[in-house]
């Protein structure tokens, strides 16, 4: 059902790949949008390793929102920073690709507990995630996707 990857001697761990979607913050939601498009929102994300699934959250309508009750089908794309080897000119980068099926959580203790771990990715103060999510949350949607297919890679830029 998935293509596997092209450059396989370039793919991640799995290890590897959890590392990414631990430490990076953002990445880009791709769903079907409105008359046949995609439509890509760069977007923060929480990834549970215990569900393997990746949560969200945001207002609670939008394009966003329209696009997964039309069609919960999406694909998901993180890539880390950059660097360079000692003595390399071409830069390195991972990068991560997932494709799954979104899941709207609308319970508001869900979305205040999915909220709080997104915001805790963030150095915000625990007060200050307190006082949004109470403020928010009854305008608050929370996603997950539940991983299909999970893949990266480490580019050398050369």
């Amino acid at each position: 059902m998935f293509r596997k990857m092209r450059r396989s001697p370039q793919a991640l761990t799995r290890e590897e790949i959890v590392e990414v979607l631990k430490k990076e913050t953002r990445g880009v939601l791709s769903v079907q949008g409105d008359d046949g498009y995609p439509y890509g929102v760069p977007i923060n994300h929480y990834y549970d390793e215990e569900t393997n699934k990746l949560y969200f959250h945001g207002a609670n309508f939008g394009h966003r929102v329209d696009a997964i009750k039309r069609d919960p089908k999406v694909s998901y794309c993180v890539f880390g920073q950059d660097y360079q080897k000692e003595g390399d000119w071409a830069k390195y980068v991972k990068s991560v690709i997932i494709f799954g099926k979104a899941e709207l959580i609308e319970e508001q203790e869900e979305i205040k507990k999915w909220s709080r771990k997104l915001c805790n990715k963030f150095p915000c103060p625990p007060e200050y995630v307190e006082a949004e999510i109470e403020k928010d949350a009854a305008r608050t949607l929370c996603f997950s996707i539940a991983i299909e297919d999970m893949n990266g890679k480490l580019v050398h830029e050369a």
